[in-house]
């Protein structure tokens, strides 16, 4: 097997980099170098950019206004994007939603939200998770009663990632309460939040940011033309999206980008009257963590390789370990960057106490955002599958264990 890049697909990667840094607004960019989520208008802007350059939808194919790249393309792209380093593409539209409606919705549901979602016209937000069904997703108990040519839909959902900026949520419903198995029964909603009985509760997770929610329906009226495929039908939905949420899921750019300003902001900080880049013991954990990702990256480039042969139909359980090693190599490198930081890594919010005090911020610009990073990325084991569901489709897939 092949795993060089291809002539052609070097030049992408330039012309995909070279587009980036001279269209990146730049205040976008230092936010993000310092390690600063970006913000709502940040993520929009820049989305609308890259809609513009027929990017954004970048895993769509052409007939529905994606570019129509191969896997290796897209890879680079997600890849040059998080390198930048650049706000993410809105997932819940791009890679959950748009190639859901592809695949299941009707001509109408195309037409109507798809452009829109391309276009952060719209902001999606995932509506899967309830208290007591987060991996075993199949027990939710939101329930949605045909009415007429509405469903009325009253429950509960909770770690809805960023459901206070989201205009729509796709949902997953319990439709037929009487169903013999817990994966029948269950329906996928297109849901307006704007409609009359929704309710939007903050949950501020350990590194102080309000980015989850609660999210509380009574008596909320959908209109059946918003049901995704067929009643009761949703599981395989929601198993089809889940699929494409693996895309990229590896996130090795990121990584890449932190251990490569770990390395620049340890020219800086001084260990014993020294640089701390020439410590021995630092230089030894930057190389351990180089090594690890080019190994992640070989065997990327084998999955996406073996997809691409396979003609896309369905994802390669090997995926899982993109997954187990990507994310550990995520809070691998947030933590490098933090104990590069030292105690000057504090948490932003004592920076702001210290200006409204009116005295001067403790050590270098780079050092407040590390410590909440640190702290959100320990969540990044459990988003988009738990890890150890990840080994247990491992061990049952390719081990036949």
């Amino acid at each position: 097997m092949d795993l060089r890049f291809t002539p052609e697909e070097a030049a992408f990667r330039e012309e995909v980099r070279g587009f980036i840094r001279d269209n990146l607004p730049r205040e976008i960019h230092e936010r993000m170098r310092l390690g600063y989520p970006p913000r709502k208008q940040d993520t929009i802007a820049w989305q609308r950019i890259l809609n513009a350059q027929g990017w954004a939808a970048y895993n769509w194919p052409k007939a529905h206004g994606g570019p129509g790249w191969s896997p290796i393309q897209r890879m680079i792209f997600l890849e040059e994007n998080l390198s930048a380093p650049a706000p993410e593409l809105l997932s819940f539209n791009i890679t959950m939603l748009g190639p859901v409606l592809i695949q299941f919705g009707t001509e109408a549901q195309k037409k109507r939200f798809l452009p829109r979602a391309a276009n952060l016209d719209d902001w999606w937000c995932q509506g899967f998770s309830e208290p007591g069904a987060g991996s075993d997703l199949a027990s939710l108990r939101t329930a949605a009663k045909r009415e007429g040519d509405h469903y009325i839909v009253n429950g509960q959902k909770i770690w809805t990632s960023t459901a206070h900026n989201a205009d729509w949520c796709f949902c997953l419903v319990r439709t037929d309460p009487t169903a013999k198995k817990r994966q029948e029964g269950i329906s996928f909603l297109l849901i307006d939040l704007r409609t009359p009985g929704i309710e939007v509760r903050p949950i501020i997770s350990i590194d102080g940011s309000h980015h989850l929610n609660e999210v509380f329906f009574t008596d909320v009226k959908v209109p059946a033309e918003n049901l995704v495929g067929e009643e009761n039908r949703g599981w395989s939905v929601a198993k089809y999206l889940l699929g494409n949420e693996r895309t990229g899921i590896a996130r090795l750019g990121k990584s890449k980008e932190r251990v490569r300003f770990a390395k620049e902001v340890a020219r800086e900080v001084r260990k014993e009257g020294r640089p701390l880049i020439e410590d021995r013991g630092f230089r030894a954990r930057v190389a351990q963590l180089e090594v690890d990702m080019k190994a992640l990256e070989i065997t990327q480039l084998r999955v996406v390789s073996a997809y691409a042969k396979a003609g896309g139909n369905r994802p390669d359980p090997l995926s899982s370990v993109l997954k187990i090693k990507g994310t550990e190599l995520l809070q691998a490198s947030s933590e490098l960057v933090m104990d590069v930081g030292g105690p000057q890594a504090m948490p932003v919010w004592q920076q702001e106490l210290a200006a409204l005090a009116n005295e001067p911020a403790i050590g270098p610009d780079w050092a407040p955002q590390m410590a909440p990073n640190y702290l959100m990325l320990r969540a990044a084991s459990i988003y988009g599958g738990t890890n150890e569901i990840q080994k247990n489709i491992l061990n049952k897939a390719v081990l036949g264990l």
